[in-house]
């Protein structure tokens, strides 16, 4: 039904943004779903929201899939991630930290995006950490290998 066609849209990495928002909401609307399948509806439509820059409205999203699922890490996940691409680095972290905590399918990502906000908002020490665990957690990820290149250490002697 139109569930699976927004998650596929949100796992394509499309680009007609419009159209496959347009999805995720018709199937909101129209279609009867679990309260799980909900949540993870309204995931995906955020994902596609945040991808087409419309940060407030996938937050929107990610409040209500967490409405229906109060420990869903995806939703917090992403919510973090909209928070970071808001620029609002410190608010990013709770999120973050709750889908690292709940063990997010995608681990890897919740430890890169919390580096972000962490070395935004001065915490040096725990960005290096993060991105070194999201390397581990994704042997070989360029992003977070390009990240981890910036740090230089000193001697504190």
């Amino acid at each position: 039904g139109l569930g699976v066609e927004c998650y596929q849209e949100a796992k394509r990495n499309t680009s007609n943004f419009r159209i496959a928002e347009d999805i995720c909401t018709r199937a909101l609307r129209e279609q009867a779903m679990t309260r799980k399948n909900r949540a993870a509806t309204y995931v995906n439509r955020g994902v596609l929201r945040m991808r087409a820059g419309k940060y407030a409205e996938s937050l929107g999203d990610y409040n209500e899939a967490l409405k229906l699922q109060p420990e869903l890490p995806e939703a917090f996940l992403n919510k973090g991630a909209a928070l970071i691409y808001s620029k609002d680095f410190s608010s990013a972290l709770s999120p973050l930290d709750r889908a690292i905590e709940l063990e997010s399918t995608d681990l890897f990502a919740a430890h890169y995006n919390r580096a972000i906000a962490r070395e935004n908002i001065g915490n040096i020490n725990g960005a290096y950490d993060d991105f070194q665990t999201a390397l581990e957690l994704k042997p070989g990820w360029d992003l977070a290998e390009r990240q981890l290149t910036r740090f230089t250490f000193e001697d504190a002697s």
